[in-house]
């Protein structure tokens, strides 16, 4: 495929163009904002010679990456694309709307794909006339960077699509998994506890955000804590999920968002992107010190992580994926450090019932109960 379409010119919009651009794709991007389409175009060519001038790519490279991409001005532009991929925001009827629209300008042939965290592939494609046709294809942020690709046929799409996708991205240097079409698919269901479980413990007064972080990083070896993570991904963007998943999955308590990150989210403190979220990112605002305590940071890491391994092992139970794809999905969708299914081998699955039946005991809420697989493991 070598006419792709993208729709939506944000980070993730213009991420992926780069990625198409870089394998040789003539690519055309569209924005219902045309200044965002021209901004981002100007961001991408400054991104770019940063990239030269730590010579990561020649200055050869980045003209040609730049002449393979284009400013759409209409959706009936993109009457040539064999692959188009929809990265706006996320709103069922706003992706709607766009997607029945576009399938009266494009060939009978042209995949159609929605870069959708959250939503039902299924539910999206419905609306076509053309349903077979339309798969989800989920980059992760930065997309140049982030190696992972979540493909997610819907219950209408053509059994030999998930493949041909799965095929392509590996082409264009990326490392896909194939996933079943359920709220959150792999990563954003199987990494909910790693921020519900942080907020829990924070709102409860157990310890502060930079306690939790420092334990995770600590005790884990993750990159980021989870409140880092969340200042990162904008605390806006990471309740909106949270909330998608909890609705769709008929509001399981195992999802139920937290009171204090709605919020944050109303108060505006996004974290990086507004300046200011679970930590100050203002021009000479200090991070807070944690303070140090063993005892809390082992409790804070094995009540996290068993709660992150007992989310794996059920998504095992329901054949969400094979085993190699949900931990390779987790490593390299949001960098933990080891899959969670060989973790919970490494540190025992008995031990992992045991945090949680303790935490079942102590809260009386069905958000602490295990899987029937792990249980058997």
């Amino acid at each position: 495929m070598k006419y792709v379409g993208i729709i939506g010119a944000g980070t993730m919009g213009i991420g992926i163009a780069q990625v198409a651009a870089t394998n040789g794709c003539k690519v055309l991007v569209y924005d219902a904002n045309p200044k965002q389409a021209e901004t981002a175009t100007l961001g991408l060519e400054k991104t770019l010679i940063k990239l030269v001038d730590k010579q990561k790519i020649s200055a050869d490279k980045m003209t040609e990456i730049l002449s393979n991409i284009s400013i759409a001005t209409e959706l009936k532009d993109f009457k040539e694309c064999e692959l188009i991929i929809e990265a706006i925001i996320e709103n069922k009827e706003i992706k709607t709307k766009v997607f029945t629209e576009l399938e009266s300008h494009v060939s009978e042939s042209c995949i159609i794909g929605s870069n959708t965290s959250s939503i039902s592939i299924t539910s999206l494609g419905a609306e076509l006339k053309n349903p077979e046709r339309f798969i989800g294809i989920h980059f992760f942020n930065p997309a140049p960077i982030m190696p992972l690709v979540e493909v997610i046929p819907s219950l209408l799409t053509e059994k030999s699509l998930a493949d041909k996708i799965y095929h392509l991205m590996k082409e264009w240097g990326k490392t896909p998994v194939i996933a079943k079409d359920i709220p959150g698919f792999i990563v954003n269901r199987i990494a909910r506890p790693y921020y519900g479980e942080a907020l829990r413990i924070v709102e409860e007064n157990i310890a502060t955000p930079e306690q939790v972080d420092d334990a995770m990083k600590t005790y884990g070896n993750f990159k980021m804590g989870p409140f880092e993570l969340m200042d990162l991904i904008g605390i806006d963007v990471n309740f909106s999920v949270t909330t998608t998943v909890y609705k769709d999955y008929f509001y399981d308590p195992k999802y139920k968002p937290s009171l204090l990150q709605q919020r944050m989210s109303e108060a505006k403190l996004h974290g990086r992107k507004t300046g200011k979220g679970f930590y100050d990112y203002s021009e000479g605002a200090e991070k807070p010190v944690p303070q140090k305590d063993e005892v809390l940071y082992d409790d804070i890491f094995h009540r996290i992580l068993s709660m992150l391994i007992n989310e794996a092992v059920e998504a095992k139970r329901l054949g969400i994926a094979s085993d190699e794809d949900l931990d390779l999905a987790m490593q390299k969708g949001v960098n933990y450090p080891k899959g969670l299914l060989q973790w919970g081998k490494e540190i025992g699955y008995d031990l992992v019932t045991e945090v949680l039946e303790n935490l079942y005991d102590e809260y009386q809420e069905d958000r602490y109960r295990q899987s029937p697989l792990l249980r058997r493991m």
